[in-house]
């Protein structure tokens, strides 16, 4: 049986050109970069390649991208340097309640020790309001976390808009990036960002790689220690190979964004009415939002998501009931949107890639449907869906 995935918001497949870059560095680019020497200067080339490559997707300074292990790794830095770089008397954060657990866990670790946090609840669209951010800033703000794009919802949040507000307070801005880069144009300088978080696993590239894109100027201190890797910023012998799988997958992310951010809409959209015409009563979250384009969030009605989601398993289809970092936790972001327990408990995400095709979506619907049909409720509206 030929499977069908449909969960790339979790992670994706890595292309082969990155996979043979991974493999061509570690065979010929085994030196440490931080070494005098031939095989040093090699690997330290193919760093410099990367972080190039990285930086062109986002439109910063190679200077400016810091390579780390993972979006967590990169979360996690930002907040807890800003926090340790902080002004005395700036003890306040600020983000939004539908932030990954990487940024509000960090936050929360704060709060314990002292800090006060605020949380900015989205409207029932998914999206948070740059009043709603400017309103919670105060002169004891420190940083303000706003993700570019949830990775549940998909919502595309204001960032751009927020930015001016959040430096008149004297406060930093992060933005986590990692669903939005090479599904949507994110420009560091456009958005005001002092601090972007992204992962390369999120963009066709592997796992274990990430990068922290630090504002030229700001200077935080490093969470690593021991070492000059980073130009100080970051301790640890750089992952030659899953970073240049990286800088591989953030140069063909960057050329192909458009081609592939339409391919993704096509499928979502063909999926998104199907359902709604399959399944009586199903609810689609942050469907008056801008989304990314290749997410689809939506509540089965009478029916629990994590069911769904192993009937479509065990029919070949990968789907998750939502964030893969929080599988088996009840949605935070759901709940902060104002749903109703039963719509939170039903919730399926659908997270399309440049892999899939018409043909799978359709082989998709027609398993909804036949689950529906024999576990789900009867209809009870003709088939017209309700959107939020």
């Amino acid at each position: 049986m030929t499977r069908i995935y449909l969960d790339h918001n979790a992670t994706t497949p890595p292309l082969p050109a990155v996979v043979r870059a991974m493999a061509q560095a570690a065979a010929a680019a085994y030196g440490n970069p931080s070494a005098r020497h031939a095989e040093g200067r090699t690997a330290a080339r193919r760093l410099a390649r990367a972080r190039r490559q990285v930086a062109a997707l986002v439109h910063a300074a190679p200077d400016e991208v810091v390579f780390v292990s993972g979006g967590s790794e990169a979360d996690n830095q930002a907040v807890f340097a800003a926090a340790a770089a902080a002004p005395a008397g700036r003890r306040h954060i600020v983000a939004t309640a539908v932030e990954h657990a990487a940024v509000l866990e960090p936050c929360r670790r704060l709060e314990r020790e002292g800090w006060r946090l605020t949380l900015v609840r989205p409207g029932s669209d998914g999206c948070v309001s740059p009043e709603a951010v400017a309103a919670a800033l105060d002169a004891e703000t420190a940083l303000v976390a706003v993700m570019l794009a949830n990775n549940e919802t998909g919502a595309l949040l204001p960032v751009a808009a927020m930015a001016p507000r959040v430096h008149a307070a004297g406060a930093l801005l992060l933005v986590d990036a990692v669903q939005a880069a090479g599904r949507v144009p994110v420009e560091f300088g456009a958005l005001g960002a002092d601090l972007l978080a992204l992962s390369a696993h999120k963009l066709y590239g592997p796992k274990g790689a990430g990068a922290l894109v630090v504002r030229r100027g700001l200077a935080l201190p490093a969470r690593i220690l021991g070492g000059r890797q980073e130009e100080r910023r970051r301790a640890g012998t750089e992952n030659v190979p899953a970073i240049a799988g990286f800088g591989v997958a953030a140069g063909l992310a960057r050329r192909r964004l458009r081609s592939r951010a339409a391919h993704d809409r096509r499928l979502r959209d063909r999926l998104e009415r199907g359902l709604c015409a399959a399944v009586p009563g199903l609810l689609v979250h942050a469907a008056l939002a801008q989304r990314l384009p290749n997410t689809l969030y939506v509540s089965f009605p009478q029916m629990d998501g994590a069911s769904m989601a192993e009937e479509l398993d065990r029919r070949g289809i990968a789907v998750s009931t939502g964030a893969a970092c929080g599988a088996g936790d009840v949605s935070h972001v759901l709940r902060a949107m104002g749903l109703p327990p039963e719509a939170v408990a039903g919730s399926v995400r659908f997270s399309l890639g440049i892999a899939n095709t018409a043909a799978q979506v359709d082989a998709v619907l027609a398993a909804v449907r036949e689950i529906v049909r024999r576990h789900g409720p009867p209809p009870c509206c003709g088939g017209r869906c309700r959107n939020r």
